[in-house]
């Protein structure tokens, strides 16, 4: 039987271990592991699609971590099983603070129904969109109900995570004002859920201010889904208050979205934006392998730094060469 044959049917038993080997695989920039991912990954697309992919993001000390502890063991409790990758910008190799993530979340991080992941950003190949999207199809496919995505913080990144998930939610602390208006008008378009956190003790009646604020600055943005108004909750991640109503919150609107069809629809926009994001990587990889390519790239690279080239130009240029229509010269 093949490797990546035997891989597959360890992830589909819900080999924890085998989960976390079938990632290292996908995150992998080697073009053999490359290859052996897609071989895995299209044994495994059938048991793919089942669960429901949250994406958690929020400004840095708002409580992503103690949130995902409180909110996961919610989801344990009602018999489901939770898979948290955490996307983090630094490289494969550094693998970021997911031991900090770890020792925040001491309720998740020994069950056996839990799987906790780094997934970093950086890296070719495709990036956050390739990795992160493959790496929930294989929580997929080992078995996991609901899978949340947890970003850094809230930035360009944090967008390109909405793409791979089919709910999103934004967690803010108590304060409004300035902290509203460093929130991007982006990050509140696609915002499906904003939940402010740390409602609790002398901050609770700031935390319902601070809910009300957003609101108000909802009115001002487009509705991710017209008819749907983007809910507002205040919770307390440490004393559990308010935690029960964002689940419920979730799946109602998950329900909702399914029902309609918008589900399918947002689903399918996002594979056909992986496609093209491979297609992409897979095109600029292959004619970096060309010699003649390659030097014409560094030739351009050094008219655009020398500011003799535009980088339109440059591009146009490059794009040329690429399919052999002008020489490798660098002339127009």
């Amino acid at each position: 039987m093949p490797v990546t044959s035997e891989l597959a049917e360890a992830v589909s038993a819900g080999d924890r271990r085998a989960l976390a080997r079938a990632i290292t695989l996908v995150e992998s920039t080697r073009g053999d592991h490359h290859r052996q991912a897609e071989d895995l990954i299209d044994e495994l697309l059938p048991t793919t699609g089942g669960a429901l992919r949250i994406g958690i993001t929020g400004p840095p000390g708002v409580g992503k971590s103690t949130f995902i502890d409180a909110f996961g063991s919610r989801v344990l409790d009602r018999g489901q099983r939770l898979a948290v990758l955490a996307v983090d910008p630094s490289s494969t190799a550094g693998r970021g603070s997911i031991l900090g993530d770890k020792t925040r979340m001491a309720s998740l991080a020994g069950r056996d129904d839990v799987f906790i992941r780094p997934s970093p950003s950086g890296g070719a190949l495709g990036g956050i969109g390739r990795r992160t999207r493959d790496a929930i199809a294989l929580c997929e496919a080992a078995g996991y109900d609901l899978i949340l995505v947890e970003t850094v913080g809230v930035g360009q990144s944090e967008t390109t995570v909405a793409t791979v998930t089919d709910l999103f939610l934004l967690l803010v602390a108590p304060g409004g004002g300035d902290d509203l208006q460093g929130i991007k008008r982006g990050i509140m378009e696609l915002a499906d859920l904003v939940v402010v956190n740390k409602a609790d003790g002398d901050l609770a009646a700031l935390a319902e201010q601070t809910a009300g604020d957003y609101r108000l600055a909802l009115h001002l943005v487009r509705s991710k889904h017209p008819g749907i108004d983007t809910p507002v909750l205040t919770c307390s991640s440490t004393g559990g208050r308010g935690i029960d109503e964002v689940l419920v919150s979730l799946t109602e609107l998950r329900d909702q979205l399914d029902a309609s069809g918008a589900l399918a629809r947002l689903r399918a926009d996002q594979a056909v934006a992986q496609l093209t994001d491979e297609i992409g990587s897979a095109l600029f990889a292959r004619a970096e392998a060309d010699e003649r390519f390659a030097a014409c790239h560094r030739d351009l690279e050094q008219a655009v730094v020398d500011r003799t080239l535009s980088v339109s130009a440059a591009a146009r240029q490059l794009i040329d060469v690429l399919f052999d229509r002008s020489p490798a010269d660098g002339s127009a």
